[in-house]
This record gives C-alpha cells, sequence and structure tokens, in this order.
C-alpha cells in the first residue's frame, strides 16, 4: 500500500508567520505557572501523535489558534469572532490566551479553516476530537456534520460528502452547564471552592485528521490473559475483508492470527515477557486489513500481558493479585489538574512528569480521580509501569435524566480505556455521591470487562445512610473500601473481596510562594513543613501494620496540590517535594521494596524544611524600623495572622492597604478577607462598600457570608453565650441593623436557629416564616429541607404545612433528589392533599438509594391506607 501524503495546514497564521501568532495570543496570568508553561505557544500546542493504541503515521494535528466567540445558548453560529483561543486548552485556562468562565446560558464557538489534503489512495477523511466538554455541534461549510454529547470521551466524524477541495470552514459549537446541568462532570464547578475546583469548557483535547482508504480499521479491542492476547478489529465494512494480526518484539514476530475482520483473533505467546510495575514490557502489534489478498490498511499498537484477579495468599486473607502474584497497590489519589491548563496539561513531557513523579517516589498505583484523561496518559502509565484505577465520572445528581447519562458514559468509557493494560480495577461510585443501583451496575461492569477487578464502591463508610445488612455496602465488588482521614484505616474482611483503604492522608503542609491562593488553602490535617516527613513516616508505619493484617492497597490524598487544596506531597506547580525523594522512597519501601532506580529525568527541588514563620521575630522588627515595601507587608501580615499575633496583622495589614486601589484584583480580595475578622478591621469597609466586586472575584455571596460570619462573632454570639437568662432580641435587632442587608439577615438567620436548636416551638413558627419569606434565594435545598421537615413533625395547622411545602418545593428548584421529595409529599400529606402525596411520594421511591427504599416503601403504604406518617 502507498503511504498517504497529506499537507499541513495551519488555520489564521501560517506555519512561516510566527509573528502573526505571537501577537495574537498569549497566556494569561495565573498565581502559579509550572516549568512547562513557557514552553506552549501556538505552534508547539502537543503536536504528538494523540492515539497511541491505534497509529497511522500520516495525520494533521488541528490544534493551534482557533478564531473563537461566546454567545448566548440558542443563538446561531457567529458571524464574526472576538479573538484567538489556543486548541486544545479549555477556555478557563491561562494557556488557552481568554481564561472566561462560560456559563450555562451561554455557548463557546469554534472556528477555523481546514485544507482538504493531498492524497493517492485515500478517499474517506475523519475529523476527531479527542475530548470536548461537554456537548459538540460541528458544522463544515455551513453544513451540520454532527454532534456529541459527553466531556470525556473522543468521538469521529466522517467529513468526506462535505468536504471539498480548498479551503473548508471548520465551526464548533459548545454548550456546558458545568454544575448546573445533568452531565457527568467530576470535581468542576463554576464558583471553586474546597474539594472543588474551576471548570473546563470546549475543546480541552487533541483534534486531528485523517486520510483513510474506503475501506478502513475504525477499532481495536486488545484483551490480554496469562499466555496470550485476543485482537478483535473494527472496520467501517467487515463484509468480505479478513485480518492479520503480529505480535512483535524488538521487531522480531512471536505470534500472529488471521481471521475475518469484526471477529476476536487469539494469539498465543509461549512464555510470554508479563507487564508488570516493575517490568513494564510491552509488545508491539501490526494490524492489517485485507481484501481478497490485497491490502487495505494498516494500524500499529501495542499491549502487555498482564492478569489481575482476587485470590488468597498462603494465611488464607484474600488479596490483589497480578500476573499470579500478591501485589500491595501503594497508591496516590490523582485529579489531573494543572494551574496553567486545568484539564489538559501544557505538553507531552508535564503529562509523563505527573506519572514519573509518582513512581520516583515509590508508589506503584495512582487512582485516577473522576477524570478520564488523554489516551496519551494511560500510554504513559503503560510504558513507565504503573497500575491504574480508574474512576468513572461522578454522576450529576439523582435526577433519572442523570442516570441515564451517567450510565450511557460509563458504558462508553469501558470501551475508550479497555486496550490499557495498565488499568486494572474499574471505580465505579465514591462515597455514595449520587449512588444508584451500585449492585445491577457492578454486575454489568464485571459481565462487559472481567479482565479486571471492580471497585463498585470506594469509600462506604462516608456514605452515612444506614444500612441493614453490612454486606450490602460493597454488593458485588471485588473489594471492600473505605476512606479515611488522614487514618490510615482497613476496611472490613468479607469472603472474595480484597480490603482497600480507598483514600486516606490529606496532610497540609503550605509552601510559601508556591500556593494558588496564599493562605485560603486548606488540608484536612495540617502540620508545618519541618515535620511532614516525621508525620507522614509515622502514618506509613501504621499502615504497615494493617498491610499486615490483610491490607491490599491504599490511596493516599494526594500527590499534588490542587487549586486551594493543599494536600499534596508535591506543588500544585510541581516544583518542590515536600519531603525529600530519596527519604519518602526509603519509608515507602517498607511498604513495597524500591526495585528501582530513581529515573535520571525526574527532576525536582526539596522543600526547605525550616519554617519560615521561625523569622517572624526578626521581620517584625524590620517593620517598626521602617521597611514597608508592599510585598514585604503583604507576606508580613499572612505571617502575622498564622502566628495570632492579630494586633499586628492589622497594623501591617493597614499600611499594605494603602498599596491598594480598587477595583481589586481576586488576589488582593483574597488579602482581605483574610486579613478582616472584626467589624473593626479596616477590611470590613472594603467588603461592605464593594460587596457586587467582591462577590463577583470571590464567589457568589461569598462577601455576604464574610460580612454575616464577622457581624455574627462581634454583635450576636456574645449576647447568646452571654450568662442572661434570654438574649435581648431587641437590642441585637438595633446594633446589627447598622450594617444594611448583611446585619439584618445574619439576625433573622441567628434568631430562627436559636428557637429550632432550644426547641421553642411556638416562637419558631412565626420566625422561620419570617426568614424563609425574605431569604429563601439565599438557602440552600438542605437547610429548606431541614425546616420544612421541622415543621411536619412539629405542627398540626394546615396553613403552616402548605406554607413548609412551599419551602420544600423550592428545594428542588435544583434538582430533584429523594429525600426533599419525600419531604414535600409528607408535608402534603398532613395537610391533606393526599393524592397528590401520593404521587410525589412514588417519584421519591424511585430515586430513593437501596438503603432508604424500605423505609419509603412503609411510608407510601401508610399514605394508600390512610394511616398517619408522623
Amino acid at each position: 500500500m502507498k503511504l498517504l501524503i497529506l499537507s499541513i495546514v495551519v488555520s489564521s497564521c501560517s506555519l512561516a508567520n510566527t509573528a502573526c501568532a505571537q501577537s495574537a495570543w498569549k497566556a494569561q496570568s495565573i498565581p502559579v505557572t509550572t516549568r512547562w508553561t513557557a514552553a506552549v505557544s501556538p505552534q508547539n500546542a502537543l503536536p504528538e501523535y494523540p492515539r497511541p493504541q491505534m497509529v497511522r503515521p500520516q495525520w494533521q494535528n488541528l490544534n493551534g489558534l482557533w478564531d473563537y466567540a461566546i454567545t448566548a445558548k440558542d443563538a446561531a453560529a457567529p458571524t464574526t469572532y472576538k479573538g484567538k483561543i489556543l486548541v486544545p486548552y479549555p477556555l478557563e485556562s491561562a494557556l488557552s490566551g481568554v481564561k472566561k468562565s462560560l456559563t450555562p446560558e451561554q455557548k463557546l464557538w469554534y472556528s477555523r479553516t481546514i485544507k482538504k489534503p493531498a492524497t493517492e489512495t485515500a478517499t474517506r477523511y475523519l475529523l476527531h476530537f479527542g475530548a470536548v466538554d461537554w456537548q459538540a455541534t460541528v458544522y463544515l461549510n455551513g453544513k451540520k456534520i454532527g454532534d456529541h454529547e459527553g466531556g470525556y470521551q473522543a468521538f469521529t466524524i466522517d467529513i468526506t460528502a462535505h468536504f471539498k477541495p480548498g479551503d473548508n470552514h471548520l465551526v464548533v459549537g459548545v454548550w456546558d452547564p458545568s454544575d448546573q446541568g445533568n452531565n457527568p462532570r467530576g470535581k468542576q464547578v463554576l464558583q471553586p471552592r474546597g474539594i472543588m475546583y474551576t471548570s473546563t469548557s470546549g475543546i480541552w483535547q487533541t483534534v486531528w485528521l485523517e486520510a483513510v482508504p474506503e475501506k478502513y480499521i475504525d477499532d481495536l479491542k486488545i484483551t490480554p490473559a496469562q499466555n496470550s492476547v485476543t485482537v478483535a478489529v473494527s472496520t467501517n465494512n467487515n463484509e468480505h475483508l479478513t485480518t492479520e494480526v503480529v505480535a512483535l518484539t524488538g521487531g522480531t514476530p512471536v505470534a500472529s492470527a488471521k481471521g475475518k475482520a469484526g471477529e476476536p483473533l487469539l494469539l498465543s505467546i509461549p512464555n510470554a515477557h508479563q507487564w508488570s510495575p516493575d517490568d513494564p514490557f510491552l509488545y508491539d502489534l501490526s494490524i492489517k486489513l485485507y481484501q481478497d489478498g490485497q491490502l487495505l490498511d494498516s494500524v500499529t499498537s501495542y499491549t502487555g500481558i498482564r492478569t489481575i484477579s482476587i485470590q488468597k495468599d498462603e494465611k488464607g486473607q484474600e488479596r490483589i493479585f497480578l500476573n499470579g502474584i500478591y501485589t500491595y497497590n501503594l497508591g496516590v489519589l490523582d485529579q489531573g489538574f494543572w494551574p496553567d491548563g486545568l484539564y489538559t496539561a501544557p505538553t507531552d513531557e508535564a503529562l509523563r512528569f505527573d506519572i514519573l513523579a509518582i513512581k520516583s517516589m515509590g508508589f506503584n498505583t495512582i487512582r485516577k480521580h473522576i477524570k478520564i484523561e488523554p489516551a496519551r496518559w494511560y500510554y504513559h502509565c503503560d510504558k513507565l509501569g504503573m497500575l491504574v484505577w480508574q474512576d468513572m465520572v461522578t454522576c450529576a445528581n439523582e435526577s433519572p435524566a442523570a442516570r441515564l447519562i451517567f450510565e450511557k458514559e460509563n458504558k462508553e468509557n469501558l470501551a475508550l480505556l479497555h486496550n490499557y493494560p495498565s488499568i486494572v480495577c474499574w471505580v465505579l461510585f465514591n462515597e455514595g455521591w449520587a449512588k444508584f443501583d451500585q449492585e445491577r451496575l457492578t454486575e454489568w461492569m464485571k459481565t462487559t470487562d472481567p479482565s479486571r477487578i471492580i471497585n463498585g464502591h470506594s469509600g462506604e463508610n462516608y456514605d452515612r445512610r444506614a444500612v441493614t445488612n453490612p454486606n450490602d455496602r460493597w454488593k458485588s465488588s471485588d473489594l471492600t473500601d473505605i476512606h479515611d482521614y488522614p487514618g490510615p484505616g482497613i476496611a472490613p474482611a468479607m469472603p472474595g473481596k480484597a480490603r482497600v483503604l480507598g483514600e486516606w492522608g490529606g496532610v497540609q503542609v503550605r509552601v510559601l510562594n508556591h500556593q494558588w491562593n496564599g493562605s485560603e488553602g486548606w488540608g484536612y490535617v495540617s502540620v508545618p513543613p519541618a515535620q511532614f516527613a516525621e508525620k507522614y513516616e509515622f502514618m506509613m508505619k501504621h499502615l504497615k501494620i494493617y498491610e499486615e493484617e490483610g491490607l491490599s492497597g491504599s490511596i493516599y490524598t494526594e500527590p499534588f496540590d490542587v487549586e486551594i487544596e493543599e494536600n499534596g506531597l508535591m506543588t500544585y506547580d510541581r516544583e518542590i517535594i515536600k519531603i525529600p525523594v530519596e527519604k519518602i522512597r526509603a519509608i515507602h519501601s517498607r511498604i513495597i521494596p524500591a526495585t528501582s532506580a530513581l529515573a535520571a529525568d525526574f527532576k525536582i527541588r526539596d522543600m526547605d524544611t525550616t519554617n519560615p514563620d521561625n523569622r517572624y521575630a526578626g521581620l517584625l522588627e524590620t517593620y517598626r524600623k521602617g521597611k514597608k515595601d508592599s510585598l514585604f507587608l503583604k507576606d508580613l501580615a499572612l505571617m502575622a495572622v498564622r502566628l495570632n499575633d492579630l494586633t499586628n496583622a492589622q497594623l501591617i495589614a493597614t499600611d499594605y492597604y494603602k498599596y491598594m486601589k480598587p477595583p481589586f484584583t481576586r488576589s488582593e480580595w483574597i488579602f482581605i478577607f483574610n486579613m478582616t475578622n472584626s467589624v473593626k478591621d479596616k477590611g470590613f469597609e472594603f467588603i461592605r462598600k464593594y460587596k457586587d466586586a467582591a462577590n463577583k472575584n470571590m464567589g457568589t455571596r461569598q462577601a455576604d457570608q464574610k460580612l454575616m460570619t464577622i457581624i455574627y462573632n462581634d454583635e450576636i454570639s456574645p449576647e447568646i453565650s452571654s450568662t442572661k437568662l434570654y438574649p435581648d432580641w431587641n437590642n441585637m435587632f438595633t446594633r446589627t441593623k447598622q450594617y444594611g442587608p448583611a446585619g439584618e439577615e445574619i439576625y433573622m438567620r441567628a434568631k430562627t436557629l436559636y428557637h429550632y436548636n432550644n426547641k421553642e416551638w411556638d416562637k419558631f413558627a412565626p420566625c422561620v416564616t419570617q426568614y424563609i419569606g425574605k431569604y429563601a434565594a439565599s438557602l440552600s435545598p438542605e437547610e429548606l429541607n431541614r425546616y420544612a421537615i421541622t415543621v411536619f413533625y412539629r405542627y398540626t395547622d394546615t396553613s403552616l404545612l402548605m406554607t413548609a411545602s412551599g419551602w420544600s418545593q423550592l428545594s428542588l428548584k435544583q434538582g430533584e433528589r429523594s429525600s426533599l421529595l419525600f419531604t414535600r409529599a409528607n408535608l402534603l400529606y398532613k395537610a391533606g392533599r393526599k393524592q397528590e402525596a401520593i404521587t410525589i411520594q412514588e417519584r421519591a421511591l424511585t430515586l430513593a438509594p437501596e438503603a432508604d427504599r424500605k423505609n419509603y416503601e412503609a411510608v407510601l403504604a401508610k399514605m394508600k391506607r390512610n394511616e398517619a406518617t408522623w
């Protein structure tokens, strides 16, 4: 077969015109960058071949500068575009050159020109997308040619029918509801906070073009066994076609098989060289497609020969066995976020670095946490030798629509990632988040892919709902899995299941000048830098005891800091390791021996383990002697807060405020928030005066919440906690009213909660009615539900019950949940609206988790028998 010759064409700016490309794009400013940020440009945006499991040598990379625009969600494709965006970096990232959020009311548009490649034999043209988050519609020359729903799965569109010689206009429209829709979206949110991070919208993996024959190979399914591998070759047209698969090592064939296209071919490999983390040996695969003896198409691939199973060790303990050998899975919880690219690593070298770093620290396992990575990430795991536990991307909510999408995407995920030998475990649910039909879905996974073990639910102890039968916690799963922060802990022993610790650790260690948002960072527990190595070694000694008792795997949270979550063994910018690498390798060698030498290309700096706060006294004296430059003042003020020297903190902050002029940047708002703890602090007036700007920078109602917290602590809490028999609410009202809307709201909230906590039901009802009547939009569904269910249990007045049912209805605006429907049904039933109540209770039952169904069924039965449910 003659090689295909493709002409490489770049839209908008030619490769020869470097100045044009550079002037149209620049990375946006962020608090910390990585060593690879500066290496990114429109000429080298992830240039590597994106699909290592099915390679053709001829292809055209469409990454680079595209035009972009943001319109209303329902708007037609724009005729003019706002500027340039660097594909494939997501809209919200610094590397996109845009760094803007996409709201659910908006649509993102991409546009560029592509030319039809010159080929000698190809007759079909395939447009490939690595991933687009979330709903993509593709147009060519003004005609819709395809669409795709799903933020993590690759998809391909045959564009042949609409691909003309010369210039072709390619447009991609994207809608992404982020955390406001039914879409699986992992840790992405519009308002980053805590364990949730900045959202990713639009194209975030490589876009590329292939020219192929009329009949071509379109997919491979590669399944290894102990001494063999089965390969099924799919084509776009299997009629009268045959395939040949050859396994090679060092260019020498070791096994081969021929058969009909679409049918599995078994390649037996005597004395197969098995793949493992200590010896990640891979066989090359050559796949060819024939018709009547004529070669039509060929691709190359690879595989690793390995098995994974649950077996008993010599003591009768169920363990994880790799290739028939007990292998402790010593792992980390890798979330796959980057400061510069968010979901997209800045370069392929950076993508590889993360895996190399984890392996260099002495781990052999990565739990990829509720994110699907680009194909090359799994390729690097295969090449470097890293076991992977792959999470499904969390179901968005408990609605039927979200559940259907979750199941659809799970099916696509298993097919997309099937061929990677490094993936040894599928993780279905995490910590009870929107969990449903666990047993059915776990069994489906086992049937769909018997070549891997299944973790049906990681972190069952975080699912607080009662379970009648403890065995139900891990129904059909191959593992019993708990989470324990900081831990460690050990899951219970159950027949046929290995015991693992699905998450643990979470020790925060701040590394100054390598933080995403300064002192806003958090962790499950916090230790000074100088104490971290000792703390970590102590925890690992306990982990070893649990391993000896039967623990088969553990997943430490986490390898890298992520935005404000500072639980990493390394900083978010991948610059500093918090325990010297040789030290942490030695600690881990007590669990699994460090059989391989430290990689020569692993470069990292050790953290200075001297606590910088120890220099505070000297720095304070320098300040008193007149040093007043802005950066010095900012760092010293934050240091004073950490050391609880609040008086000096305010003095230093006041000096720093002189350098600040509105409108304040997000960094300045973070400083103001962290330095403001009293109504007397200067920052309090900043927040009051510029509240709308603060909310825009810090997140919806964050300024309101900050003001209310301070007002409560200064004006309300002392009165409530005093020795008086009863709080003077009139005096409190006068004192809080002076602070405007925030003071009035916190007064009403405090009064409502006081009556609620003290069971003063005669005062609670009018108070909560007034509070919700005025501030319902500010209350979470959980808070509205708590007040509504309280009315159900405590009152019989029909008017009040109907008012509370209105609160319950408001709680459902953000999405249906069984617990919220349950409350509304009971309120309506008690108020005499029995048929309506039964209908809603039936709906609640369809959404109820397994643990709640018996109770829901019992309540429904009482409603139908006209019996009291309270």
